[in-house]
């Protein structure tokens, strides 16, 4: 990648996307932002308790990660969000033209396991299901590569790194 892209690592709770984005962002040499962070307490609630987001809930989130990615344009940087809609992607999209996506994926019993292992993260196991049954995996015409999240966060973060490169 000779220009600097934007990156959006993707995939269900568990993959490792904040794991994993910082270490791809240090790869890649530019900032990373924890696409959390950018939720409204409210959706922190609702998820804290195991209810999961409407796409209502999540429209704010998405404009405000897209309008990071935006200003990152022509600069590059790295930021996480489930992603786990085409029309999400196309939202960000639309904010952001040149994102690629990274979607981390992998065995729901790995998943389930690295999850339940957590300390101090708002989502629980019990979503997991509903992440699942939400995900549409990228499709032949999005920008972007899958990673499985079998090994270490090094390895996963190295893996993307060439995938990308090799796009």
């Amino acid at each position: 990648m000779s220009t600097p892209h934007v990156v959006v690592v993707m995939g269900v709770a568990g993959t490792g996307k904040t794991t994993v984005g910082p270490l791809l962002a240090a790869r890649l040499g530019v900032p990373y932002a924890e696409g959390d962070d950018f939720h409204p307490q409210a959706n922190i609630a609702k998820m804290s308790s195991g209810t999961p987001l409407t796409d209502d809930d999540r429209w704010p989130w998405l404009d405000a990660i897209g309008a990071w990615a935006q200003l990152r344009a022509g600069r590059g940087g790295v930021v996480s969000c489930s992603a786990l809609k085409r029309g999400y992607r196309d939202r960000l999209r639309s904010a952001a033209p040149g994102l690629l996506f990274v979607h981390l994926t992998g065995d729901r019993a790995l998943i389930e396991d690295r999850m339940s292992h957590r300390e101090g993260h708002f989502m629980p196991t019990a979503l997991l299901d509903s992440q699942f049954a939400t995900l549409q995996p990228l499709g032949a015409d999005e920008a972007g590569v899958a990673v499985d999240v079998a090994g270490t966060p090094e390895d996963i973060a190295d893996r993307a790194a060439k995938a990308l490169a090799a796009r």
